[in-house]
């Protein structure tokens, strides 16, 4: 699952842990698989983006971060503090607004105006602490800004790698990066990352990106529901 979610970030820049954390969620705690999942984001965007960075927007990144920042720190507050059962049921249903909006929606991406940053920033950032799936906002937020294809990605990637940089410090302090097997289980994972890094990037050029993302959704979807089932009656 992990050399999947990876493979879809190297075509898009963006969806690894959206795709990953509904599987490893069944495996683990919240609190052990999002930092595992950071971790191994980070990883990717060290090993990988230095070829992205002379597309990058940085101007539309600037103006999303403050508004991440502080849902960030609403966010880490909740995954500390919220049952984890209740928190499933949250990720459950975001993924099932995700994917309708992704299988539903048509065309290219309807242009945004600069003040959807607040909303949007807030919203990712929240949901980026919660479950690091914030990436999939900020995607719907630059597509809406950026047309370039390869633009596009390296901002995706971009404002997955300064989330990933801000959270390891939150979590850090929050002693979340702490936990034994943590990052044993990073390393162990670190080849299906590489892998499927490479195996996006080399498909880029070759695979409709939209394609892929729409297959995703499906996936999503099943994912979603399952999670709800496993949650709901637990609470």
């Amino acid at each position: 699952m992990v050399a999947v979610a990876y493979t879809v970030f190297g075509l898009t820049g963006f969806g690894s842990t959206v795709i990953a954390l509904p599987v490893l969620a069944h495996l683990f705690s919240l609190k052990f698989a999002v930092p595992l999942l950071l971790l191994l984001d980070f990883t990717a965007f060290v090993i990988f983006g230095a070829r992205l960075r002379k597309r990058i927007h940085y101007a539309e990144i600037a103006w999303l971060i403050p508004f991440v920042l502080a849902g960030m720190a609403a966010g880490l507050t909740l995954l500390i503090r919220v049952a984890e059962q209740k928190l499933l049921v949250v990720l459950g249903v975001f993924l099932l607004l995700y994917a309708g909006y992704g299988l539903t929606r048509r065309g290219v991406a309807v242009p945004l105006s600069r003040v959807w940053c607040a909303p949007i920033g807030l919203a990712g950032g929240a949901l980026s602490s919660l479950f690091g799936t914030g990436g999939v906002l900020f995607a719907i937020y630059n597509a809406g800004r950026v047309r370039d294809k390869d633009a596009l990605r390296a901002t995706n990637a971009a404002m997955i790698m300064i989330s990933s940089m801000v959270r390891l410090l939150l979590f850090g302090a929050a002693g979340l990066l702490a936990q034994e097997g943590l990052l044993v289980s990073a390393l162990v994972l670190l080849p299906a990352l590489i892998g499927g890094v490479w195996l996006g990037n080399r498909l880029h050029a070759a695979v409709p990106a939209i394609a892929v993302v729409k297959a995703v959704y499906a996936v999503l979807v099943l994912a979603g529901l399952l999670l709800l089932a496993r949650s709901l009656p637990t609470l």
